[in-house]
């Protein structure tokens, strides 16, 4: 099991999509979802399927947040040409985590 981590501070379980098919699935079909799902590489995301609206976080290579949204499903999300990765979590999990554009993130296994 994955960590996502800020400032050394625990955030949530973290699932990792790193394939074709596992990013393309993502957290649709689910009910409901806790933590978070990496998806790497990825620029932009969809939600076609997926049943309750995301909090999105688009990292750089580095990890560090290039931007942060919310994604009603059914929609389709507009690339992210600095983006590298993109976290999907539960709407507002990032307001309660306290992450915010410019935030340096870290896996952690």
């Amino acid at each position: 099991m994955a960590w996502l981590v800020a400032d050394d501070r625990v955030l949530a379980t973290l699932e990792i999509a790193d394939s074709w098919q596992s990013r393309l699935r993502g957290v649709i079909g689910r009910h409901e979802f806790d933590g978070a799902l990496l998806l790497t590489p990825a620029r932009s995301v969809h939600t076609i399927g997926v049943k309750f609206d995301l909090a999105i976080a688009f990292c750089d290579a580095d990890m560090c947040v290039v931007d942060i949204i919310t994604m009603a499903p059914n929609r389709i999300g507009m690339p992210r040409p600095r983006a590298r990765s993109v976290l999907e979590a539960p709407k507002g999990s990032f307001e309660r985590w306290g992450v915010t554009k410019g935030d340096q993130l870290e896996v952690r296994s």
